[in-house]
């Protein structure tokens, strides 16, 4: 029996996409509960895991590089 099916033979548990983010917040910051944690590993597809968080990842380098843009270019003006 797949692990993301029910005992009782009933279609897979899938995860929302707002369960999805939350999760890979809580992980990319540490933060993350062992009672998703183990609802992600025994529901989640770990290739949207991936996905996600390279996503993040992504986003997050773009927010430093703006960041410091921005910083640089007010610490010019000033």
């Amino acid at each position: 029996m797949n692990q993301s099916t029910q005992e009782n033979g009933e279609q897979p548990v899938k995860i929302s996409f707002w369960q999805l983010v939350k999760s890979t917040l809580s992980a990319f910051i540490g933060v993350q509960s062992n009672a998703n944690r183990e609802r992600d590993f025994s529901h989640g597809k770990i290739s949207h895991f991936i996905w996600m968080g390279l996503l993040f990842g992504v986003v997050f380098v773009l927010t430093i590089i703006g960041v410091v843009q921005l910083v640089l270019h007010f610490a010019g003006q000033g």
